[in-house]
This record gives C-alpha cells, structure tokens and sequence, in this order.
C-alpha cells in the first residue's frame, strides 16, 4: 500500500472511530492512536525521506489535511461529549418548580425576653421611664451608695465577683438607682432591667448569671400604700386578676421598712402543691421603702421627699409563669425547648 493510500486509510478509520466512541476515556484514545507522537500518522511522516523530492510537498500537503481532518473531529467529539455530559448533569439534578419550597425554620423571642418586654410594657403604662447602668459597677454605687458601707455586715449576703479593688460585676440593677437620683431631680419613676451576677452554685434554681428589674419612685408624699398598690397591679397583669398578693416583713439595707412580696401559687390556688413546696404561695420580689440614707447621699432631702424600690427577678418570674422547673433549661440554649415559646 503506498503511502498516499495510507494516509487516506488513516483519515477514514480516524473519522468513522470518532463517530462511534463511548466515552471521554475511549475518545482520548483514539485522539493519542492517530495523532499522538508515537500515532500513526507520525509513523507515516517519518517515512516521507524516503520519498523523492517531487512528492514531497504533495504527501505532506495531504498529510496536514488528514492532521486538520481528524483534530477537527476530535474537537467536534469532546464538544459532543461535553454536551452529552452537561444533558445527563441536567437530568440528574434537575429541579421540579411546581413543588413547594422547604419552608426555614423561624426563631422567636427567648422566654426571658418575652417576660422582660411584658414587665416593660406594664410599667411603662404607669408612667415609668425605662434606664440602663452598667454591668461593670464600682463599689460604691453598687454597695456604698445604697446604704451598704465596706464593714456593713449586709456585704456576706451576696457573693460577689470582683475585677479589682473597686470594680466588680454588679449584684443587683439597684446600682442604677444611686446613678438616677444623683443626676435627676424628683420625681423619678424608672425600671431598669439587665443582666446581674453573683458567685452562686449552678443548680435547678440559682445561677452566676441571672436577671433583674429594679424599680424605684421618687416624689412628696410617697408611701407604703403606693408601692402595695404598684406592686398589686403589677402581679394582677403578669398572672391574673384573681392573684392574692402577701407582704410579709423582711430587710435591706437600703429600704427601711423592707418586705418580701409572694403571689399565691397558680398551680394550685393556693391549696399547696410541689411548685409552692406545700405553702400556697411564692415568693417573686424584695421591695420597701427608700432609705433615708440612700436619698441623703444622692443629695435628696428625705425630709422632703420620700420614695419606694422593688427588685424583680426575672429568671423566677419566668419559671413560675411557665411552670419550668429548672432554670438552667433557659441557658442552656435548646432549640426543643425553646421552640416552645415561638408565637408567644
């Protein structure tokens, strides 16, 4: 067979293969069979010495027409190929329009946000004001301006952590009072709620951590019969119209008289059970009368004016309200038990 009948041999067998391949492997194949440099195409090339220098140039203009043939073939292939490839992607991973979405999950307010925003709006609709202090407190506003001096024997009640010799984590919002009085004139009516800290053992009722709403009102002629009032219509909104609301004597150091509030039990209606531990009633906040010493040291005239304060706990007042047995379930950050509170 002369040369120029293998070179069309060649470009017939290269073409008809390139028609008839399976896949990308089987294409490469052919591709390196023909035109590699080891192909036979090349093996014909190295032949063309032997020919004379008139056929020379007519071989090799044949030859890059069988070269320019199947490169072009090859190059229509992998297109193919491509094409098949991206149709079967497709295929596979086709979406169907009609179907309904996968619908993400929304979160909600925690349920210590939606009791503290429920404490908000009922006192704001008694003419408090809302206000903040920082949770990095000094000594003095946090002990010292509330009555509490360095020796006062008030200090072992409360474990506190301390930054330095006169920073530390505030133990109570009441540090906030001191602040307001010393920057407003009376009357002061304000809540500040936010986040305390005390060196407590973690069990099903205590916590490091945990939440106030402090209260304070500053006027002429404020009584014990104004913060019983408060205090009545506040448990009446967050439990009920039917709530009884007991006072029983107790002490601060920075109110005088001093009383601790319980609201009866709403599990049981004040018969006893597990969640009132058989009395009928549970404690929710500490208030009283705003000592003398307090309003003097902010440069109030207690003989002047008068006023009450109220310290709520928020973390109770949740477990109560929501019959959780454990306070640690509200840090813990469970979305099962959380996803509870959704649409409250």
């Amino acid at each position: 067979m002369s040369i120029w009948e293998q070179l069309r041999q060649i470009k017939e067998d290269g073409l008809r293969e390139l028609e008839n391949f399976l896949d990308a492997k089987e294409l490469d194949s052919i591709r390196v069979r023909y035109l590699g440099k080891k192909g036979e195409l090349t093996a014909i090339l190295k032949q063309m010495g032997k020919l004379s220098p008139e056929e020379r140039p007519a071989v090799g203009q044949l030859a890059n027409e069988v070269r320019q043939a199947l490169e072009a073939a090859v190059a229509a292939s992998q297109e193919k190929l491509k094409e098949k490839e991206l149709a079967a992607r497709l295929e596979k991973e086709s979406l169907d329009v009609t179907l309904p979405g996968k619908r993400r999950p929304l979160g909600g307010l925690h349920p210590l946000s939606i009791v503290q925003n429920d404490l908000i709006d009922i006192f704001q609709s008694m003419g408090f004001d809302i206000v903040d202090g920082p949770e990095v407190e000094t000594d003095y506003y946090c002990f010292e301006a509330l009555n509490v001096p360095k020796d006062h024997p008030a200090r072992d009640m409360q474990d506190t952590f301390y930054l330095g010799e006169n920073l530390l984590l505030r133990t109570q919002t009441s540090a906030a009072q001191a602040r307001v009085m010393e920057q407003r004139t009376p009357p002061i009516r304000i809540v500040c709620p936010g986040r305390v800290y005390r060196a407590d053992e973690v069990d099903a009722t205590h916590s490091p951590v945990f939440h106030q709403m402090e209260g304070l009102v500053v006027d002429k002629g404020i009584t014990m019969c104004d913060l019983k009032g408060c205090l009545e219509q506040f448990a009446h909104e967050i439990y009920g119209p039917e709530t009884k609301v007991r006072f029983r004597p107790s002490f601060f150091p920075f109110t005088e008289p001093s009383v601790e509030v319980d609201v009866s039990c709403s599990e049981c209606g004040g018969k006893g059970c597990r969640i009132c531990k058989g009395t009928g009633w549970i404690e929710i906040l500490g208030a009283g009368m705003v000592h003398p010493n307090v309003l003097r040291g902010c440069g109030i005239d207690p003989d002047v004016y008068s006023g009450f304060a109220f310290g709520i706990g928020i973390d109770r007042l949740t477990t109560t309200r929501y019959r959780v047995s454990d306070i640690r379930l509200l840090f813990e950050n469970d979305g099962r038990f959380l996803s509870q509170f959704q649409g409250r």
